[in-house]
């Protein structure tokens, strides 16, 4: 009977690294044939016309589109590299432009900001719209265009990553892209750290709207806010009565709720105490088990102590973790 011979675990594993790495560079070469054509679609149609015609000024296209144009070139000259085939090379060559994208990625509030300023007006919108009908576009809006260099990035990241993973050692170009997919973890990293800072800041914003009073003067500055929700305020006397918190890394901030009939403020609410997470000494009395019932929180401060009781067995459990987590941030402490 014939045979073919004894297995080899080592060539079989380099062919499934070589199918792996075939089907993860042509997944890179196609995805990238298409962001280029996006990113050029938006450059002609949106940049290029804007410019022209003196629509937005210099600094105005610089607001809404970033370094999008730079970007766009960076991605051609890859896409040149990935269709010769040079792979390690091109790659480490493109690590070079990625400081465009988390300059891309600090620009994206001011970005969304500005479009939707111009949004408001109508000649504009009716441009936006008359350019997003062209077939070129499928349909896609210019909001939903701006994101791309940021997923792209992400995808670049998982790509690369896999590139290199099965490229094998003594492959010519495994040291190339060793190097690009560390650059790129780095990278999409900060950006996800940049991306991070621009929610907190529209959570402290949007924070800052729903507060009134003299202690909620400049209380969201350099904060970060980690949960909201009702909890029932137990006093030593009385019954318990329902307070808005709102938990930030350094502080918890207890509100009261104003009429939703008040003439300027309805729906807001009144800032009544805010604590020092430094200062707090956390301990749950009661809601220890996984049974339902809730339980009791209680919150120790040099000059008060608070006692607050939630229905929600879940619920009381996420704020006493976040609470944990307030109090060794305060503490300059590692959080796990």
């Amino acid at each position: 009977m014939w045979s073919s011979g004894p297995r080899c675990p080592v060539r079989e594993q380099r062919a499934r690294w070589e199918r792996k790495r075939g089907r993860t560079a042509l997944e890179l070469l196609e995805t990238e044939q298409r962001y280029e054509k996006q990113l050029g679609l938006v450059a002609q149609y949106f940049l290029c016309i804007l410019r022209a015609k003196g629509t937005l000024r210099p600094a105005e296209l610089q607001a809404v589109f970033g370094p999008w144009e730079s970007i766009h070139a960076a991605s051609q000259k890859l896409l040149l590299h990935l269709e010769a085939g040079n792979w390690g090379a091109g790659l480490e060559r493109f690590c070079h432009h990625l400081e465009l994208y988390t300059c891309f990625a600090a620009n994206e509030e001011q970005s969304r900001a500005t479009l939707q300023k111009w949004l408001r007006k109508k000649h504009f919108r009716k441009f936006v719209q008359l350019q997003e009908g062209r077939p070129e576009f499928g349909g896609l809006r210019l909001l939903d265009l701006l994101p791309l260099p940021l997923k792209r990035l992400q995808q670049y990241e998982n790509l690369v990553v896999a590139l290199a993973e099965n490229t094998g050692p003594d492959s010519s170009d495994y040291q190339q892209l060793t190097r690009a997919a560390e650059k790129l973890s780095e990278v999409t990293q900060q950006v996800s750290a940049i991306g991070r800072e621009h929610e907190n800041g529209r959570q402290l914003h949007r924070i800052q709207t729903l507060l009134s009073g003299h202690r909620a003067k400049g209380l969201t500055k350099g904060r970060w806010f980690l949960r909201q929700g009702w909890l029932l305020v137990v006093p030593p006397k009385g019954e318990p009565k329902s307070r808005m918190f709102f938990l930030f890394s350094d502080a918890l901030l207890m509100a009261k709720p104003r009429s939703v009939l008040h003439i300027l403020h309805g729906g807001t609410f009144v800032c009544q105490a805010l604590y020092p997470m430094a200062q707090c000494q956390l301990q749950r009395i009661f809601g220890h088990s996984g049974a339902t019932g809730g339980g009791l929180l209680s919150l120790s401060f040099p000059h008060e102590k608070l006692l607050l009781m939630s229905t929600d067995q879940e619920a009381l459990s996420h704020w006493y973790h976040s609470l944990t987590i307030a109090i060794r941030y305060a503490l300059n402490l590692p959080w796990f």
